[in-house]
């Protein structure tokens, strides 16, 4: 898949997940701990690709592995309006294609009007 192609996938994943937010009560304008995930062929590639993410102030990353799959997982505490997720998620991706790993996707707790 060329990375135009993974841009416009990731862009209407995260409009379908923000619609199923919205339908929750989500409050998009909220401060959300977001979670990022890319999907690392192998522990040195997701090492590189978290250092990369920090030492970009991209986020916060880590790395897990969990039955020999290694997973960097970056934190960002921000708003969920459909123009920032999508402008971070098109980021990631495209972090993801340069070192040949996969964007899985993001994801945060809901927050409704009665948690503020």
């Amino acid at each position: 898949m060329s990375i135009v192609d993974k841009l416009l996938n990731s862009a209407y994943q995260d409009s379908e997940l923000l619609k199923q937010r919205n339908e929750m009560g989500d409050v998009f304008s909220a401060f959300h701990d977001v979670d990022f995930c890319i999907e690392a062929p192998d522990k040195e590639k997701a090492e590189i690709v978290c250092s990369f993410i920090n030492d970009n102030r991209y986020g916060i990353a880590h790395v897990e592995e969990a039955d020999d799959h290694f997973r960097v997982i970056t934190v960002t505490n921000t708003p969920v309006t459909q123009e920032i997720i999508s402008s971070l998620s098109a980021n990631m991706t495209s972090v993801a294609a340069i070192f040949s790993c996969e964007f899985s996707g993001w994801g945060s707790t809901i927050i409704t009007a009665e948690d503020l």
